[in-house]
Parts: structure tokens; C-alpha cells; sequence
């Protein structure tokens, strides 16, 4: 087992497959013009099956890929289907524009959950959100996915003065389709002009649904970061996931390989460890994996605190989201 100083026990590894992104997020990508990072100094598919592997063989038994956008990777399809054989549960985030063209790569093999990035439901402000007119290619995914069975999550960030006046829009959405609604309080990223007034914190978002809806929590299961409800006839469900104004890191069992193959025992941590050099001069890095986890911090990287108003964005040391891989 990889488990840190505060005796939690790590059994879950998002793994990037690239920064590489075919929309503009701009709370993710701090430029259009971004430079991504040459595929040379990307982990290969071996290199990524083979850490895989070994942290499997060290009690992980969940994986989820992530990016930049995992699909837009030439060999994303036969990296699943390599990690398909590994005894864990393997999931994907992903914004869902390609979906269509890896529905039979699914089928083929263990995923059967999937998160999507989603954060309006107008497709003019989707496209001045992401820079690229994809809203409709989304939504055609979505059903795509639905009607084929897999449990699908849609992840929305949600910020004050952008769209926190769709939220009861997206509880709506639930009544009839079985889609899984995750609201995600706006975090501090290098480059993602974050700032606390524009955080729309948890408390507020129920006020809003609860001022419409009549609400029913559900049971919260071991290592959830996302607070759990459902409107009592609804189809679907939604969540929290409250970082900023309601942490969850007592419970945290996660870990991250970036796609340059460096691990960060946080979202948030100042620091990363460099797993692709050592393991391509054929050293042993297993040692290099169990020190990286004992030096996780309690809360939040060590950065801040969940009196996020006296936050500085601009003095938290870390990576902008895309290069971490969320």
C-alpha cells in the first residue's frame, strides 16, 4: 500500500495522456497560443502501461485518464485497451468532442463511466467559453454515451459572473436524462485569472437549487470528494465538489502523473517528482513513488486555507491545470 504521514492510503492515480487540448478553456489553458509539451517528452504508451503497473502491484486499484483532452492523443485508443486488462476500475475525463469516434474503443473495453466537461448549456457562451463551436457535437456525445448505458458525469466549474445563473438550468436537465451533474467551486491555477470573488461556494449554489427544488442528500461514500444529492423523481443526480469553501482531504487517496511523467501527490503541491527520467535510465522508482506520497501535506498542497478571501492566486507555486491533468 502507498499510504502518506497522516496514515491515508493511496489507491487511486490519474494518469495524463497529453496537455494537448482541441478547445480554449481559459480557466485551464492560460493562453490560446499555448506551446504544448513535444511528444518526445510525453510518457510513451509502454512507459505509461508499465507505471501503471506498478503502482497496480502497490494497491491502486482505480485510474482515470485525463489531459489536456486524453482523446486528441494518436494512440489514446490502444493505451486504454492496454490498461483495460489491469485489475482496476478504469474511468476518463474528457470534454467530449471525440466521444463519437472512440464509442466502439469504449465498448471494447473497461470503462463504463465517464466524466465530461461541460459548463453552460448555450452554446453561444460555449463558445465563448472554450473558443470553438462545439456545444452541439457535445451534447450529441452526451446522448451518445447515455443511450449506450455508460454512467455519465458532467463536470461544471462554476464561477460568479459566467454561470452561476445556469445551475438550476443543468438540475433541469437531470429531471428526465440520466446524466450526473457535478458543480466544481472555481480553484486557483497558474494563469486562470482566478480570484475570490469569483468563487460561487457550495452553501450558495444549494441556496439556488433549494430555492426551486426540494433536495435529498445521498450517502457519501469512502474518499468522495463531491457531496452527493438528487431531486426526489429525477432521472439524474448532482454533486459538489467543494474545494474551496468545504475541503475533503482528510479522505484524499488520490495521485498524478502528469503527461512529462512527473507525480504530484496533490493538486495543489509545490512540488513533483520526477518518474519518466529515472524509469527510462532503467532505475528502480518505487522508492521514488512512496517518498513523493509521505511528503503530501495535510490540506490543499500546503498552499492555503478554506478562508480562500485572503487567498493570493498569484503566490501559490504550481503548474496551470491543463499541465497537471486535473
Amino acid at each position: 500500500m502507498i499510504t502518506d504521514t497522516y496514515n491515508r492510503v493511496h489507491n487511486y492515480l490519474r494518469i495524463s495522456l497529453t496537455d494537448n487540448c482541441n478547445l480554449r478553456c481559459f480557466y485551464c489553458m492560460p493562453e490560446q497560443d499555448y506551446i504544448f509539451t513535444p511528444a518526445a517528452q510525453l510518457m510513451q504508451k509502454a512507459e505509461i502501461v508499465a507505471l501503471a503497473k506498478l503502482f497496480v502491484a502497490n494497491g491502486v486499484d482505480k485510474i482515470r485518464l485525463t489531459g489536456g483532452e486524453p482523446l486528441v492523443r494518436k494512440d489514446a485508443g490502444e493505451i486504454i485497451l492496454a490498461l483495460s486488462e489491469l485489475p482496476v476500475t478504469l474511468t476518463i475525463t474528457t470534454n467530449g468532442t471525440r466521444l463519437d469516434h472512440f464509442l466502439d474503443i469504449f465498448l471494447r473495453s473497461s470503462i463504463r463511466a465517464l466524466n465530461i466537461s461541460l459548463d453552460t448549456l448555450q452554446p453561444e457562451k460555449f463558445l465563448l467559453m472554450t473558443r470553438y463551436d462545439q456545444f452541439g457535437k457535445v451534447m450529441d456525445n452526451i446522448r451518445l454515451m447515455t443511450a449506450h448505458g455508460f454512467h455519465v458525469k458532467v463536470n461544471v466549474v462554476v464561477m460568479r459572473g459566467v454561470n452561476e445563473n445556469e445551475i438550476n438550468d443543468f438540475i433541469e436537465w437531470t429531471r428526465d436524462t440520466p446524466v450526473h451533474i457535478r458543480f466544481i467551486e472555481f480553484m486557483p491555477f497558474t494563469g486562470n485569472h482566478w480570484e475570490s470573488n469569483k468563487v460561487f461556494t457550495w452553501k450558495e449554489m444549494l441556496d439556488v437549487i433549494g430555492s426551486k427544488y426540494t433536495i435529498t442528500r445521498l450517502a457519501d461514500e469512502q474518499h468522495d470528494t463531491a457531496k452527493k444529492y438528487t431531486v426526489p423523481g429525477h432521472a439524474g443526480t448532482f454533486a459538489v465538489i467543494s474545494t474551496m469553501s468545504a475541503p475533503f482531504c482528510s479522505g484524499c487517496n488520490r495521485m498524478r502523473l502528469t503527461a512529462d511523467g512527473r507525480m504530484k501527490n496533490c493538486l495543489f503541491s509545490r512540488t513533483e517528482t520526477d518518474l519518466l527520467t529515472p524509469m527510462r535510465k532503467g532505475e528502480n522508482i518505487l522508492p521514488l513513488i512512496l517518498q513523493n506520497v509521505l511528503e503530501k501535506a495535510e490540506a490543499l498542497g500546503g498552499q492555503f486555507t478554506p478562508d480562500f478571501l485572503q487567498l493570493h492566486a498569484e503566490e501559490i507555486n504550481n503548474r496551470s491545470m491543463i499541465t497537471i491533468g486535473g
